[in-house]
Order: structure tokens, then sequence, then C-alpha cells
């Protein structure tokens, strides 16, 4: 990933939109400006990891995954596909860490991964 695609995330962060709109916007910046071929944010929730928002499509190898800490506590993962650059992948999870924090429980419905 490139200091571009990097201040591209912190411009969609630094917005102040709607937790899910962010969300949503940084995986399509990774998987669009970032080389990735998918990108996807999966929440923790009662110890197990809930997919949310992704886009892209997962190819068959392996994938990086990259904690998503919030006050010393894992909220969620950013699952990538394509570059293991931990240092700005982890940036990135430093950026989205509070918008991990809405209370995601989709009450058994699956994410619309379409919108």
């Amino acid at each position: 990933m490139s200091e571009e695609t990097l201040a591209a995330v912190e411009e969609i962060v630094a917005k102040g939109d709607d937790a899910d709109d962010v969300l949503r916007a940084v995986v399509a910046v990774l998987v669009e400006r970032g080389g990735y071929m998918s990108a996807a944010i999966a929440f923790s929730e009662d110890g197990e990891l809930v997919p949310g928002p992704q886009a892209g499509t997962p190819a068959a190898r392996a994938t990086t995954r990259t904690p998503v800490i919030y006050g010393g506590a894992e909220v969620a993962e950013l699952v990538t596909d394509g570059p293991a650059d931990q240092v700005l992948l982890g940036r990135v999870a430093e950026l989205i860490a509070e918008h991990c924090l809405v209370g995601w429980d989709t009450r058994g419905v699956p994410w619309d991964t379409a919108s």
C-alpha cells in the first residue's frame, strides 16, 4: 500500500461520517487504490469474529490479518488479500479502531456487502 492510499484512508476517517460509511469506504479504497484483491473487516463479538464490510474478491491464497485494537482490546480484524505491508496496515487499523466500536450487532442479519 502506498502513502497515497494511506492518505486517502486518513481523509475518509477525518470526514467524520457515519462509522458504517467510513468502514465501507476504507475497504473500498484498499482494493481500488492499495493493490489489494480484497479487504474486509471482521468484528469481535462475544469472542468470535463476525463478518463486516468487505470489498473485492478474496483469492484462494494467504491473507493478512491485522488486529484492530481499541483501549487494549481487539475489537476487530482488518483482513486483506495482497501486499503484506504490516506497518501501513497497522496504521489503517489504528485509524479505524474507534469506528469498529459501534455495537455492530446485526441481530443475525448478514452484512449487505453490495451497498
